[in-house]
């Protein structure tokens, strides 16, 4: 389990960016950023493995961000029948919407959950954890919408950051000018 996800971390193409003066290496991968293709392979290799981690008993619905959550949201929700969300870019000013401030190492945004609810018991899927900004500023929203957090998992762990309740993740991974390298897996 997980040799799909590995190997294409290993071989996935390498950029340099920059923020603020500072250049630093980025990864680029079908999960994170969907390119190259997500192929059916990978997405069942993942999906397979955030079955074995997460405890999905009595859970109503999966918490997901936009973009790059979808992809494996709707993977999981296929695999399992339990509906998913989308934490969405765009405001739809229906009732109960909750804004989210948000704010990463690469970006600062608002993002806007909808369609949770009071008594809600919803996992939380994404694609990475690096900073740890996004879901800083999911936490309190989904406690705002009265929802119960029974589990999270992010796929990609670039950065082992501290966001002050324990979280899963599949693949522990650094990033220099040589690529990534695996530094830890769930399987």
């Amino acid at each position: 389990m997980l040799e799909v996800l590995k190997e294409s971390l290993l071989t996935c193409p390498m950029v340099k960016r920059e923020k603020e003066g500072i250049v630093y290496n980025y990864f680029i991968n079908p999960i994170s950023d969907g390119i190259p293709a997500v192929t059916a392979e990978l997405l069942r290799d993942v999906t397979a493995a955030m079955i074995q981690s997460l405890d999905l008993k009595n859970v109503d619905k999966i918490v997901v961000t936009e973009a790059m959550g979808i992809h494996i949201g709707t993977a999981l929700t296929l695999a399992t029948g339990i509906p998913f969300v989308v934490i969405r870019k765009r405001d739809y000013h229906l009732p109960g919407e909750v804004v989210i401030g948000q704010e990463t190492g690469y970006s600062k945004g608002t993002l806007y959950l909808n369609c949770v609810n009071k008594g809600d018991r919803v996992i939380f899927i994404d694609d990475v954890i690096s900073t740890g900004g996004t879901i800083k500023g999911i936490l309190p929203a989904l406690k705002t919408a009265g929802a119960e957090l029974t589990d999270m998992l992010f796929v990609i762990n670039r950065g082992s950051p501290d966001i002050g309740i324990p979280y899963k993740t599949l693949v522990t991974i650094s990033v220099d000018q040589n690529g990534v390298k695996i530094i830890d897996s769930a399987y």
